[in-house]
């Protein structure tokens, strides 16, 4: 298949036209066109919520009354979502390796709240 084909499936799928029709309509076969449509639908994300649909998988979501909007149809559709998708992550803090573990400071003169050194909270030996 080449990449003109696929483009136009994908064309053609957000077009609202079926297995059958995109398949006449390429020239390829059935048996081609359904697997790739599955595996890479057409649904925007913005769609998908417009429609209450499953980030991931995009199947239909049943909405409860009174809590909160589903996004998700189950958690591992949920994990899935956010591995492939990282750079969706709102990050609060960057740590570097350095600072997780020297935390700038002198593990001996710095002492925490409590009365402990910063090496013995960070589990490392005094």
């Amino acid at each position: 298949m080449t990449n003109e084909e696929r483009t136009q499936i994908i064309e053609l799928q957000r077009k609202g036209y079926g297995y059958k029709q995109i398949a006449t309509i390429t020239g390829l076969p059935q048996n081609t066109v359904k697997p790739f449509c599955s595996r890479h639908p057409a649904v925007d994300d913005a769609l998908a919520e417009a429609k209450e649909l499953c980030r991931n998988c995009k199947k239909p979501l049943e909405q409860t009354l009174h809590k909160r909007k589903k996004v998700f149809c189950s958690d591992a559709c949920r994990m899935a979502w956010w591995n492939t998708h990282p750079e969706k992550v709102e990050r609060k803090a960057y740590y570097t390796i350095a600072e997780m573990l020297h935390g700038g400071f002198s593990h001996q003169e710095e002492k925490s709240e409590r009365g402990r050194s910063a090496a013995v909270l960070c589990g490392a030996q005094p």
